[in-house]
């Protein structure tokens, strides 16, 4: 319910005004929506990798692909700020010996980001994920 709040009209006398409460900003994890966005996008960006010559083999050749997508929507929300909380590997230690390239690390990020256009995601929110996608490529390129 907003809050009555003294507003000076200019006559000397205060008028008092609703004013509604600030509404508190959403986190990353309501802007993909939730766990049930995040796992979308999840599936979605996997089934891209799938199909993508130049990761195709390394996630055909995943050799448990369901705790791995499991891990990365565990990843997301986590990473998001939803209430979940990450129970893999840090991405160092996952990554250590796959000898990623960069090119491979780019053809992820343009699956990813044909995801979030497929769940028609904002642009923000577009932007907000790759910052974080790009504040962890170190743990993931040549390791």
């Amino acid at each position: 319910m907003p809050k009555p709040e003294s507003k000076n009209t200019g006559c000397g006398c205060r008028q008092l005004e609703e004013v509604a409460p600030k509404e508190k900003p959403k986190t990353l994890y309501d802007r993909l929506g939730g766990a049930d966005g995040i796992t979308q996008l999840v599936n979605d960006a996997i089934e891209l990798n799938l199909n993508n010559p130049i990761v195709k083999t390394r996630f055909e050749n995943t050799e448990d692909m369901e705790r791995a997508r499991l891990m990365t929507i565990e990843f997301f929300c986590a990473g998001s700020g939803g209430p979940e909380t990450y129970s893999g590997r840090d991405l160092l230690t996952t990554h250590r010996g796959m000898n990623i390239s960069e090119e491979e690390f780019i053809a992820v990020l343009d699956d990813i980001f044909e995801a979030m256009d497929k769940n028609q995601l904002d642009e923000d929110v577009k932007k907000d994920v790759l910052s974080i996608l790009y504040s962890v490529k170190s743990e993931i390129i040549r390791v």
